[in-house]
């Protein structure tokens, strides 16, 4: 199971959704689904500018368990 885990990042660096919108690019619905891990189909691109915003890796912002 791919799970997007930017709820624990966010909170535990104290920033927003809209604070993290607004520091991507990133439309602040687009970046809603993926806080509330709504999300399908991942964007590279999407994902790109989050990591780039908060100045992570990617494994930061997914995780994968096996069921």
């Amino acid at each position: 199971m791919i799970r997007i885990s930017l709820d624990k990042l966010l909170e535990k660096r104290g920033i927003s959704r809209y604070e993290l919108s607004k520091r991507s690019g990133v439309q602040y619905q687009i970046v809603d689904n993926y806080y509330k891990n709504r999300v399908i189909r991942y964007d590279s691109y999407v994902l790109e500018r989050i990591c780039d915003a908060l100045g992570c890796s990617i494994s930061d912002v997914i995780e994968y368990k096996k069921k």
